[in-house]
């Protein structure tokens, strides 16, 4: 017994849910069946449509296999066999974003310009919701500028409002994008987002990262991320390669009441 799960990816890996297609149940396979799709997506609609690029497009087959058949007995009596897929809500907003269909708001960042959904970025952030719904001078305007940010660190914000996850990040630029991205949380009151950020600086604190991560865990109140980088300074060798580094001259002149803490918590 399997299902098959047919998408088309659009250009960051991921599934179009217009263009989805699932088999409402697991069936039975054998040697001699093959199971597809006679009717995906007509030649010219692909052609038109922004999933095509250099003559390619990409296509995800999931195929499901079930090692054992479960029966359940509702109130009548009636054996039934249901098997509910995850919830892919966040799938269908992120088709919603990157098609801009119905989109009422744009930002203009770092540059570019940005087409989104009013009540949907109002309901994620309690920011936009006083910006957008409320009495400022924005709730009116249909393209709003933010100062501040780099373009890439929107775009991956407004990616995390949509569907409360991250997009694939390039390994080299991990640790630059979550210090860029906990700034912009705690700017826009994204706690969850925060908590993220917080959570992958704390994996990379080195001697080259301490003194900067720990000032930006002062700044934006992160509690954990500072811990993290007191225990890390803990040790001599780091705390003496961490003072060579530039990023302690920042720490100094930005946070300079952190010192009195970081002296109070090696003397103990």
């Amino acid at each position: 017994m399997a299902r098959l799960w047919i998408s088309l990816l659009n250009h960051d890996g991921e599934s179009v849910p217009s263009h989805d297609i699932i088999s409402s149940q697991f069936e039975k396979y054998s040697p001699k069946t093959a199971r597809g799709c006679k009717k995906f997506m007509k030649r010219k609609d692909l052609e038109e449509s922004s999933y095509l690029k250099d003559d390619c497009f990409s296509i995800r087959c999931h195929v499901t296999v079930r090692n054992e058949i479960r029966t359940f007995k509702t109130g009548s009596g009636v054996t039934t066999l249901v098997d509910v897929p995850p919830s892919n809500l966040h799938r269908h907003l992120l088709d919603l974003l990157t098609s801009g269909k119905g989109g009422d708001i744009s930002f203009e960042v770092g540059g570019e310009t940005f087409r989104a959904h009013r009540y949907i970025v109002a309901a994620r952030s309690p920011v936009f919701m006083a910006e957008l719904l409320g009495p400022m001078k924005e709730k009116a305007a249909a393209c709003i500028r933010i100062d501040g940010m780099e373009a890439k660190v929107f775009k991956a914000m407004l990616h995390f409002i949509y569907t409360d996850s991250l997009p694939n990040i390039d390994e080299d630029e991990i640790v630059g994008m979550a210090q860029h991205l906990l700034v912009a949380a705690d700017r826009y009151n994204l706690e969850r987002l925060k908590l993220m950020c917080e959570e992958t600086l704390c994996k990379s604190i080195n001697k080259d990262s301490a003194a900067t991560t720990l000032a930006l865990a002062e700044q934006h109140g992160c509690d954990g991320l500072k811990k993290a980088c007191f225990e890390f300074l803990t040790s001599v060798d780091n705390l003496k390669a961490v003072m060579a580094s530039d990023g302690f001259a920042h720490l100094k002149s930005s946070c300079p009441s952190i010192l009195e803490v970081l002296v109070t918590n090696l003397s103990r």
